[in-house]
């Protein structure tokens, strides 16, 4: 896997790499991937299942569960290819166009998973500080006006600058330190003007995700407010434990975040063992605990997920 370090002309392949230091248990580590991935599928895969039978769950705060769903599956479905055929076939080498559209589904779908969490986050604030409208504010047809803007703003944010990297110079290294390609790190190897790309970036993180939090933590602060009015303890416990699976899954989606942006902004001399782990955390830990936690935390989806388990259990009590 050389590469040439002189040369400025465009080329036509980057090379994706393993985890630094742990090429000896690869197959081990493949193992755990797989394992992750399976979880995460399947976990998704389930709760979207529920929520399609199960008529009583056909509510706002579901319809949203479910576009969460769908967002961590294009999340493991972005990186789940280059990940599992490096592991597998040991099979780093990735094409330009190929890096530049698994950019673009990485990058989108974790907008779309920040502005879905703001929409979950709208739904909460409705239900407890104006519950006599809940359902006339979030109708069906609103929430689809919703899930369909969310599409179209989260999609066409990236083109504007995934289109320019085909045609950079890489002269320092076609080499990345991920097994997937993000678009961070595939900039800083490229011998041309990338102010535009970094500008762009920033503006990105400020009117996007900037905006997404910003939006979340106002409606907590809303919703925060309207709890310390209710009068009983026991009140104040269930219009906050509602909350509960959703602020879980906005902290495994930020902190992770956040992480990998300082570590690539300030960090960049930092062990690459560092970079390598933020981003495997950043892209594999939610889809994998949200369903997790959405099953735990809510009683009408546990219950759902236990009824599809107890057929299959009472049967091979039989057997």
């Amino acid at each position: 896997m050389m590469c040439s370090n002189s040369s400025t002309e465009p080329f036509v392949s980057f090379y994706l790499t393993e985890i630094p230091g742990y090429e000896n248990v690869n197959h081990f580590i493949s193992i755990l991937f797989c394992v992750f991935y399976l979880i995460g599928i399947v976990g998704n895969c389930t709760i979207l299942h529920i929520i399609h039978t199960d008529k009583s769950l056909h509510e706002p705060m579901y319809y949203f569960l479910a576009m969460l769903s769908l967002t961590d599956m294009g999340m493991s479905f972005s990186t789940l290819p280059t990940v599992l055929k490096i592991f597998w076939f040991d099979a780093t080498e990735i094409e330009v166009n190929v890096c530049v559209a698994q950019m673009y589904f990485i990058h989108t779908f974790s907008l779309m998973e920040s502005a879905v969490l703001l929409a979950m986050a709208f739904d909460r604030y409705v239900a407890i500080c104006d519950p006599l409208r809940y359902s006339r504010k979030l109708t069906p047809q609103r929430i689809i006006y919703i899930g369909v803007f969310i599409i179209i703003r989260c999609s066409i944010v990236f083109p504007v600058i995934l289109v320019r990297i085909p045609t950079f110079s890489f002269c320092h290294s076609h080499v990345l330190s991920h097994s997937f390609c993000l678009h961070q790190e595939v900039i800083q190897l490229a011998c041309a003007d990338i102010s535009f790309n970094i500008l762009y970036g920033l503006f990105v993180v400020a009117f996007y995700w900037g905006v997404d939090s910003l939006g979340i933590l106002l409606s907590y602060a809303f919703i925060l407010h309207s709890v310390l009015g209710i009068a009983s303890q026991r009140g104040k416990l269930k219009a906050l434990n509602t909350c509960a699976s959703h602020i879980c899954a906005v902290l495994i989606l930020y902190v992770p975040m956040v992480g990998l942006s300082l570590v690539h902004r300030f960090a960049k001399h930092s062990s690459p063992i560092v970079h390598v782990t933020m981003a495997y955390i950043y892209l594999l830990v939610p889809p994998v605990l949200n369903p997790v936690i959405y099953s735990i935390k809510t009683k009408q989806i546990c219950q759902d997920f236990l009824r599809i388990l107890t057929p299959k259990s009472v049967g091979l009590a039989h057997t």
